[in-house]
């Protein structure tokens, strides 16, 4: 049986704008197919932060500017990004695999993720989405919208939305379907769409954003999956960072991996959720380990030449 695979894609993996993004996915393409010549099954899941902020803010400016267009809530939105994230992606993954003989499926599931309505993330937003703004530009936008503006990691200011803790899968058994074929499967873009089981029945979208690291966490547990794989700016997880003794980490237990976070060495905003998500991971599943690397080292980190590993 093959090993399987959850990747979670970081945003540099994807850009900023439609037209970045088809040139970045070209590059996240070869690394996947990589991944599978190697004998697995790949699940990705992956962030749309400033996609799904993109395309809310652009939905109210023509709104509330003549374009006759009316305000799309943040859960559709989600779903928009999905698709056309998922698009871009299945595209280049289908022309890598064409160009090197490969004969594999490719499908983007637009996912939706079932979170507590009683979460208290819905009282205290903490998720940076959209563009970033300067001070005097985001105190204009919160003034006029309401949106929570907060600076994010020292490049500016932006909108921050609440993050729930993914709880469900809606769509699981279409994914693992899939996986049974060896497909490879898009699924839980941006977190997935956030869902309320409904009084009526069935389910009901609420405006938030689930942290991608955690939803692919929950998605690579409920799978089965043999490893974890976080991908993001960074070829190895650090502690003290950008200090002197700043240092690399190749591998740490869980435990070591919480002390390091108690002691403040991951930025809430950044490396924290990574982190967090593979704990969750390697804690709950049977034999799983988690891999945190940078795109363009995912083969050599998968070999054990570099990236960070997150055991029992």
């Amino acid at each position: 049986m093959s090993k399987r695979l959850v990747i979670a894609l970081g945003g540099n993996a994807l850009g900023n704008t439609p037209q970045e993004q088809l040139a970045l996915v070209r590059e996240t393409a070869r690394t996947i197919v990589d991944l599978v010549e190697e004998g697995y099954d790949v699940v990705i899941g992956h962030g749309n932060g400033p996609q799904v902020g993109m395309v809310n803010l652009a939905f109210e400016f023509a709104a509330g500017n003549g374009g006759g267009t009316p305000a799309m809530p943040f859960p559709e939105c989600g779903a928009m990004t999905q698709g056309y994230i998922g698009y871009h992606l299945q595209q280049a993954l289908q022309r890598e695999m064409s160009h090197r003989g490969i004969s594999r499926g490719c499908a983007s599931v637009i996912t939706q993720v079932v979170v507590d309505r009683a979460d208290e993330a819905f009282s205290h937003p903490t998720k940076p989405v959209g563009m970033f703004y300067s001070r005097e530009e985001a105190g204009r936008i919160s003034a006029a919208t309401g949106y929570t503006m907060v600076e994010d990691a020292g490049r500016g200011y932006r909108r921050v939305v609440p993050s729930p803790i993914p709880q469900k899968i809606v769509e699981l058994p279409v994914v693992e379907q899939l996986l049974r074929e060896h497909s490879i499967v898009i699924t839980v873009g941006g977190g997935g769409i956030p869902v309320v089981e409904s009084e009526a029945g069935g389910y009901e979208g609420v405006a938030a954003v689930i942290d991608k690291d955690r939803a692919s966490a929950r998605l690579a547990l409920d799978l089965g999956a043999d490893m974890l794989v976080i991908l993001t700016a960074v070829d190895q997880v650090m502690i003290n960072y950008r200090q002197p003794d700043e240092r690399a980490i190749s591998r740490m237990s869980v435990a070591e991996a919480r002390q390091w976070a108690a002691e403040g060495h991951f930025a809430p905003g950044s490396m924290l959720p990574k982190v967090e998500s593979c704990i969750s991971f390697v804690e709950n599943s049977r034999d799983g380990v988690a891999l945190i690397t940078s795109l363009s080292k995912a083969r050599e980190a998968l070999l054990g030449h570099t990236g960070t590993i997150v055991t029992r």
